[in-house]
C-alpha cells in the first residue's frame, strides 16, 4: 500500500503537430486561455482553465523529460464545464464542427463560417449527447477531436 495519495492532476502534456492550430482549437472552442512561459531558457506554450493546465509539446522538439512514445493525437481528455452540455453542443455546431454519423476521423477539410476559414472539426457518437460515468459520478456527454485528433469530451 501507498505511504501517500494523489489529490489531484496539475497539469497534462499534449504533443501537438501544430502549437498554433492547438491554441486556436482550445481557446476558441474550449474556453482556456493560452500561456505562454520560459522554462531551461526555452519559451513555452501552456492552455490553463481552473486550476490546471494543458502543457503544450511540438511533436519532434519535445521537452525532456517526456513520455516514453510520444505521438499526437493519442489522448483521451473528458473536460468539466458548468454550462449545460446541449450549449456546449450548439456552440461546437455554431463554430463548425460538423456533426456526422459512422465517420470517427479527423476531417482536413476547410468550411468558411461569417467569413472565417477554421478547420472541420467532426463531433462523435453521430453528434449526439451521451451518458457516461466519470470521476465524480454520472455525466452527459458530446464528443469530438481536437486538430490532432485527440477525443476531446
Amino acid at each position: 500500500m501507498a505511504t501517500f495519495a494523489v489529490k489531484a492532476i496539475d497539469h497534462v502534456v499534449l504533443t501537438v503537430k501544430s502549437i498554433p492550430k492547438t491554441v486556436d482549437f482550445y481557446t476558441t472552442r474550449l474556453g482556456m486561455k493560452h500561456e505562454q512561459f520560459v522554462s531551461k531558457g526555452s519559451e513555452r506554450h501552456a492552455l490553463s482553465f481552473g486550476t490546471q493546465k494543458l502543457n503544450l509539446h511540438q511533436h519532434g522538439a519535445e521537452f525532456e523529460p517526456k513520455a516514453g512514445h510520444v505521438q499526437p493525437g493519442s489522448e483521451d481528455l473528458c473536460f468539466i464545464t458548468d454550462h449545460p452540455v446541449d450549449q456546449v453542443m450548439s456552440s461546437w455546431k455554431t463554430a463548425g464542427i460538423e456533426v456526422r454519423v459512422h465517420q470517427p476521423c479527423l476531417r482536413t477539410t476547410s468550411i468558411d463560417t461569417t467569413n472565417r476559414t477554421v478547420p472541420s472539426v467532426q463531433m462523435l457518437e453521430g453528434g449526439k449527447i451521451v451518458d457516461r460515468t466519470g470521476a465524480a459520478g454520472k455525466l452527459r456527454s458530446v464528443y469530438c477531436r481536437d486538430p490532432d485528433g485527440n477525443l476531446i469530451e
